[in-house]
């Protein structure tokens, strides 16, 4: 006969997967609707070339394109922003990131070739967004090492993307992209165990949702980064 301690251990777990899937979804729906918001964007500011000539035609481009970074930097701290104040900075990333690809809008809706490009593109990094988080949630080594190498190597990146910005390599923009890749697939795999390991039902309904949104940036911008840097190996066939 089951003990009532071994029952009450069986509510327990039951309760703590339950919340845990609850969390996960919660997360996993806040990124979507930030790509979702991403896309509504680019095309709706895309069907307007006055629109994307005012805002990407001149240096203010530079304003624009930097955007993103400058919101996650100076304007997203859950260890001291409220919740509703996280949602508004993760919204705000997800228009930046819409404004900088309402480019692709536009070439798109002039080049079928590019536009199902970036069709493929989208669907190809969806599947392996898929996959690297399957992996992360069931995978048991620890992940913490490659967090640590992915996030060092992303400021490597980031200065590396700055400078081609003006250098215009494409030896070296193929570079940034390939490491990309590999680095954002670390980043992602690891938030997804991060999330699950730091998932606790009595963290509170406030901290359990500003997790939530931190959660939600850094596999948004993951995604937006595999979108991008396979893109960019796609417009090269």
């Amino acid at each position: 006969m089951t003990s009532g301690f071994t029952r009450a251990k069986e509510y327990a777990r039951q309760d703590i997967d339950a919340g845990l899937r609850n969390y996960l979804n919660n997360i996993y729906l806040k990124m979507a609707t930030g790509v979702l918001l991403t896309a509504l964007v680019a095309l709706g500011v895309g069907s307007s070339p006055s629109l994307v000539e005012l805002l990407l035609g001149g240096p203010q481009r530079y304003i624009v394109i930097f955007a993103p970074l400058m919101i996650v930097w100076f304007g997203f701290n859950p260890m001291t922003m409220k919740s509703s104040q996280l949602m508004l900075a993760f919204y705000g990333v997800s228009v930046a990131y819409g404004l900088c690809f309402s480019v692709l809008a536009v070439v798109a809706a002039h080049d079928m070739i590019f536009a199902v490009n970036v069709a493929k593109a989208f669907f190809i990094a969806t599947a392996m967004f898929a996959g690297l988080s399957i992996y992360g949630y069931t995978t048991k080594s620890d992940l913490t090492p490659i967090r640590t190498f992915s996030v060092m190597g992303i400021w490597g990146l980031i200065a590396a993307s700055v400078m081609n910005i003006f250098f215009q390599s494409d030896m070296m923009a193929n570079v940034i992209a390939a490491v990309g890749i590999v680095l954002f697939s670390g980043i992602t795999i690891w938030q997804t165990q991060e999330m699950k390991l730091m998932y606790r039902a009595v963290n509170g309904q406030e901290m359990t949702e500003r997790l939530a949104w931190a959660a939600a940036l850094n596999l948004y911008i993951s995604f937006i980064a595999l979108f991008q840097y396979i893109l960019h190996f796609m417009n090269q066939r």
